[in-house]
């Protein structure tokens, strides 16, 4: 019924296309900057900076940006009680402090390539949550993408150890354990999503994390440790801005103008930019057993995503 009248209200297509194409350009965007985070970590790498002073001053730079939005989106809101409270600072530790630290850490020893594969299981993730905590069954279509999703990591995890050595085992386990904390987070946000918004709860949960990664390094390094070559600076501020802050707006756009499950789908070109970038600024080799893993990684979401 809706497609003779859009037909026939001409005005109502080009409307519909307003909606949609920046949508999809807002979701486009914010997944290529989403993964360019795995480019800039890995170029600071080269200044000799470690993983804990890389993600304070990050997450320094972004605190200002997240408290902000938090306050902007939280006016006219009711005040926040106990249970937020205490929710927010659980959900800011595994969906932004952890899984941001073990992401860092883990890009010390893998690819920008293998990084981006791994956390796109995410969604794999998530099913795997709901079945053991929520006791949710899964269907065959959804352990046939299971199966493809991993096989296509393991076939880039087992060509990396081939060529890089064992230490590559560390570092897909420490980003794996990135993309665990962070499903965790999607699991157990959605509640409170429901009661303060998104955009309030990614900006007070994010403030959370930044004060937390903050904190670990003043614990872990001392004063000192701050001094650190000029381009780990600026790379820190673009990070913050243009590969954490603005990602998180324009896919929270997206979403609004063409719905969580579009938007997700759109950002399938996450894994392929991050492939792109790595190739063209980092160096990293493009082989077919890059090419391989990654199809069969799109493809496994793409079914899991169908099957849903």
């Amino acid at each position: 019924m809706s497609s003779p009248t859009l037909a026939a209200d001409p005005a109502a297509v080009p409307a519909a296309q307003r909606t949609v194409l920046p949508g999809l350009l807002l979701a486009t965007l914010g997944a290529i900057a989403f993964s360019g985070k795995a480019i800039i970590v890995k170029l600071a790498y080269r200044y000799g900076v470690d993983a804990v002073t890389l993600i304070m001053y990050r997450m320094l730079f972004a605190l200002p940006m997240f408290v902000l939005l938090s306050w902007w989106a939280g006016r006219g809101k009711p005040a926040l009680t106990r249970r937020d409270v205490v929710t927010i600072v659980g959900l800011g530790f595994s969906g932004y402090y952890l899984a941001s630290f073990l992401d860092f850490a883990g890009l010390a020893y893998i690819t920008a390539s293998l990084e981006r594969l791994i956390l796109y299981l995410n969604p794999t993730l998530v099913l795997a949550l709901g079945v053991f905590v929520f006791k949710r069954r899964v269907t065959r279509g959804q352990l046939v993408a299971l199966a493809v999703s991993y096989a296509g990591v393991l076939l880039v995890f087992g060509h990396e150890v081939s060529f890089t050595g064992a230490h590559v085992a560390l570092g897909a386990a420490l980003v794996f354990g990135s993309a665990v904390s962070y499903a965790i987070y999607l699991v157990y946000s959605g509640e409170e999503v429901k009661r303060l918004g998104a955009m309030r709860l990614t900006g007070l949960a994010t403030s959370v994390a930044c004060l937390l990664c903050i904190a670990q390094f003043i614990v872990l390094r001392p004063v000192s440790a701050m001094a650190v070559a000029p381009e780990v600076i600026w790379l820190s501020l673009l990070n913050a801005t243009l590969c954490t802050f603005a990602p998180v707006l324009m896919v929270m756009m997206a979403i609004e103008r063409i719905g969580a499950a579009v938007a997700a789908q759109t950002g399938m070109v996450g894994p392929l930019s991050t492939i792109l970038m790595g190739v063209l600024i980092l160096g990293e080799p493009f082989t077919a057993w890059i090419a391989a893993g990654t199809a069969l990684v799109l493809v496994g979401i793409w079914l899991l995503a169908r099957s849903r």
